[in-house]
Order: C-alpha cells, then structure tokens, then sequence
C-alpha cells in the first residue's frame, strides 16, 4: 500500500468504502431483523404520508428496496447501506473541504469502526440512515457557502447564481433530512448558533437564501403536518413527551439514568473512541474563536449530543444512547484531522496513534465477525462460556436471539393451516413482538397489539374489519397482560403448544393462544387504542 497523500486519499476512501459496502451487503443479508426493524416493516407494506413514531422517507426507500429485491433481509435493508456509503463519502468531502483529504480518509475510517455506525446505522433498517446522509449533504452544502473564499466580504459572491442555487440545495436536502428523522431539528439550531456566534457569517442572517432554505424545508415536510394533523399531532406528542417526566410521576433527577446514558453512549462508539471523540468537543469549544472549522464543528455537534444527554437527569430513555450519534458524526471530521496530525508528528505519538488505530480495526473486524456467526448459528451458546452472552439477562436469554428471524412462528402457522385461513390474524401483548412475529410471516397477516402501547401498529389495521374472527395470539410469558388486556375482546382464549425458536437447538419459547370471536369488549377499556378503535373513536387522544 502506497503512502497516503493528499492526492491518493480520495481513491483509498472509495477503495474504503467499496469494501465495507459489499461486506454489509452480506450482512444485511444473513443476520435477522431485530425487533425495531421487524416492527418498521409494516410500514414499508403500508405507505401514508407520515407514521406514528418516525417521519415517512425510510419506509418509502424500505418499500422501494422491496420492490426491487423482493421481500427479503437484504431488500428491506439495501437502502440503509447504500446510503451509509454515501454517508461515508459525504464525511470526506466535508472534512476535505474543512481540513484536508487525509483528514478526511481517516474520519472515515474512524466512523467506520465505531460500534453504533459500522452496524446499527449503516445496516439496519432504521431512519438513522438516510437521517445521516442528508444530514451531511446539507452540511457539505453549507460549508460550500460560508467557507467559500470571498463570502464574508463580496456582496457579488453572495448574490451570485451558485450562491442561490447552494441554498436551494440546502433547503431540499435539510427537507429530505426532516422526512427522515426529528432530530434534524439540531441541524437547523446548530447552523442558527454558528452563523449568530461568528462575525464573519452574521450577514447570512440579513440574506434571504437561509429564509428560501427553511421555506423549501417546510414545504418538504407537509406530509408529516398533514399526517399528524389529521391524526392528533399524535407523533409531536409522543416524542415529546419521551423527554419529559412520565405522567402522574413526581419531578425528579435520576443520576443513575444521567451516568447509564455517558457509559452506554461510550460502549455505543467504543470507549477508546468516545474519549478522542469528546476531546475534539473541547478542543473545537477551545478553538472555535480562532478556526472557523473548529466552530461550525462544535456547534453541529454540542446540540444533540448535550440534549440527549442532559434530559436523562429527569427522563428515561433507556437504551437509546444512538441517538446523540448525528453530533459524534459530526467530531469525527476534527479526530480525522488529529489522526492525520500524529502520524505526521513525532515518533512516539505516530507508534503511539499506530498502535491505537490497529487495536481499533482488529477489535471491530473480531468482534463484527464473531457476533455475526454468533448470530446465524448461535455457536457461541455450545463452544463458549455462556456468562458472557447471559451476563445482561437474569432470565438466562443470549439478547442476540433479537437478531433471529422467528421462521419457527411461520412453520407453526402453515402446519396449522392458520397461514391459510381467511378467517384467522394475529398478534400479540407487545408492539416489538407483533413486528417479530408480522416479519416472521412476511405481513400475510393482519396483526393487533393488545396493549396500551401499539404505536404505529395502531395505524396500518381497521380492527372493525376483524371483528368475528378468530386470533392467534403469541406472547413471552405476557400470560397476565393477555388476560387483562386481550380476553375482553373474544369470547374464549385456549393455550395451545408453545413455539420453540431454533437456533443452535431450542433457545426461546413463545407461547400460543388460539382466541375466539373477535368483538367490542362489554367492560369500556379506553385505555387501549384497539377498543377506542372499535368504537370509532381514534387510537390516541382523551
């Protein structure tokens, strides 16, 4: 391998790129859904303007992704890693354009090898991945109009064609980041923050292209106003609501859920990633008065990162510690540039930095190896110790038997012949159940959640439709929620055999409920979406 130069960074990072593309494609292919891709799916299946928890654009690409190869892993993830390949070149340009090509070479080395984006973002289908493209077309976008040489001073450069036509493009991509995920709201604070903080860029408050940017943005998301509009602002209300004190509960700060969010967010990224990581945070705060680099990074990166850090004092996100990545995706441009300043300094920081990035790229590539094996054969449950996949779980469950597809559900429903009967849908006590088993069958069930938590499963099922058929409930030792929340709506609830998830052997059980006559529940339960359903009312509101 040739020396890395300013000339051939941008063909190793496609050589990059390449690679890590076509070995997600087989990844995407061989490893089950997870339980929050398995709930999505139904809305690729069932497309509307917007959905309960997310903006609309991913279950569009999800559905466009089946169209063109079929109703597989490998289709309803596609989308999501081509677009992190994009991703991944969208972070060079930018930190190209903000430092140097080799910086950006190694930015995107470093993105690649954290836990949370080489997997979770750049595989799975969620709205994390066009999310982060977007993202960063609109900040490559923005970068090409306030650091462009001549702006600050030349009233021609900021009124000129390509001026007017980089804000167009601005404001489309910053919509199409809004139809992907509600947290392009830091975008938009972000870029607000470094043009009000800057004296060089306080003019673009006085121009009218930021002005074009917004509207072209808000005429982008109305199908999400329309959506919600016609739906109680049901999705404002709902992620609103995750940042604040759950109702009837008393104000109170939880250091406990404050220091989980900082420890998980470290396991997320790697810990020896995150701390280089947040000491570019202090770096760029430390710097953002002398390089204007250093302060467009810091405030694209402080907003989410702080939120989502700061509201778990008082609110429990549990485990969404992904959610601050938009802000560390944005610090990997200055470590990129840091990596590129070590190994062109001193000895010892070069071995030392040497040393650092091998660890990084051998750990990954182990780790990523091992848990995809683990997870399509399940082999670490016989050769391994079994403390390291049960340490997380006292119900003694591997957590990676999530990543399985249950084919065992939709082997049990065709042996039954339920597959077949018109007259039978199913679902289950719990929304992420549901989509396991909805996935498992390939939607060629109507599926209800009985529960007061159904979430976008609410929308894409007219129960009234149901009403005198038979249900085929599956459940996780939900036996106790079945009886409170289920058995009002039929006239019996029998347990049959239980469904055994095979891996490497029987590793899970399921259990069945064979449910008769569908109908309105004589007891008012308007607790539950379903009920309000059934009597015409809408799943959400009072």
């Amino acid at each position: 391998m040739k020396k890395l130069t300013e000339s051939n960074a941008a063909s190793y990072t496609a050589i990059l790129i390449f690679i890590t593309f076509v070995l997600r494609c087989f990844i995407a292919a061989y490893t089950g859904l997870g339980n929050g891709e398995s709930y999505y799916f139904r809305g690729a299946l069932h497309l509307d303007f917007s959905y309960f928890d997310q903006p609309p654009l991913f279950f569009w690409l999800g559905a466009l992704s089946i169209k063109l190869f079929g109703l597989t892993n490998f289709g309803i993830r596609f989308a999501s890693v081509l677009l992190f390949a994009g991703t991944s070149w969208m972070l060079f340009l930018i930190t190209k354009e903000l430092f140097n090509a080799k910086s950006g070479f190694w930015a995107v080395v470093i993105m690649n090898l954290s836990a949370v984006f080489t997997i979770a973002i750049a595989c799975w289908y969620q709205p994390d991945a066009p999310l982060m493209f977007f993202w960063l077309v609109a900040t490559y976008f923005i970068v090409k109009l306030m650091f462009a040489p001549g702006t600050e001073n030349s009233e021609a450069t900021r009124y000129s064609r390509k001026t007017w036509l980089l804000w167009l493009a601005v404001g489309i991509s910053m919509g199409l980041a809004t139809l992907s995920k509600y947290h392009v709201l830091f975008l938009f604070a972000g870029v607000f923050m470094f043009v009000s903080t800057s004296k060089n860029q306080r003019h673009w408050l006085r121009h009218p292209g930021p002005y074009l940017a917004v509207l072209i943005t808000i005429i982008m998301a109305l199908p999400i106003l329309w959506w919600n509009y016609n739906n109680g602002w049901v999705s404002f209300v709902f992620q609103g609501s995750r940042a604040g004190v759950k109702g009837g509960e008393k104000f109170q700060l939880h250091f406990d859920w404050f220091l989980r969010s900082i420890l998980g967010q470290a396991a997320f990224l790697l810990p020896w990633i995150w701390f280089p990581t947040i000491r570019q945070l202090y770096i760029s705060f430390k710097l953002r008065t002398q390089l204007l680099a250093y302060s467009f990074v810091f405030w694209m990166a402080i907003l989410p990162i702080v939120f989502f850090t700061i509201v778990t004092l008082w609110s429990d996100l549990q485990y969404h510690f992904h959610w601050q990545a938009p802000g560390y995706m944005m610090l990997f441009i200055p470590l990129g540039f840091a990596i590129d300043k070590s190994l062109s300094g001193f000895n010892k920081t070069k071995r030392l930095t040497r040393r650092w990035l091998n660890f990084s790229i051998y750990f990954t590539i182990i780790t990523i190896g091992v848990l995809t094996m683990h997870m399509v054969t399940g082999f670490w449950t016989v050769y391994g110790p079994k403390w390291v996949v049960h340490y997380f779980h006292g119900d003694n469950l591997d957590p990676t038997i999530q990543g399985v597809d249950y084919k065992d559900i939709q082997t049990r429903f065709e042996k039954e012949g339920w597959l077949q009967n018109p007259n039978i849908f199913t679902g289950s006590a719990r929304w992420w159940l549901t989509g396991k088993i909805d996935w498992a069958l390939k939607g060629k069930k109507e599926i209800v959640v009985f529960s007061s938590d159904p979430r976008n499963l609410a929308f894409v099922v007219d129960p009234k439709k149901l009403i005198g058929k038979d249900c085929i409930i599956i459940g996780d030792d939900h036996l106790a929620n079945i009886n409170e929340d289920a058995k009002p709506f039929f006239d019996s609830i029998k347990q049959l055999p239980d469904i055994k998830i095979i891996r490497n052997g029987p590793e899970y059980t399921l259990q069945v409920y064979y449910c008769k006559n569908f109908h309105v529940p004589a007891q008012k339960r308007m607790d539950l979406p379903l009920y309000r359903q059934l009597i015409g009312l809408p799943p959400f509101g009072k």
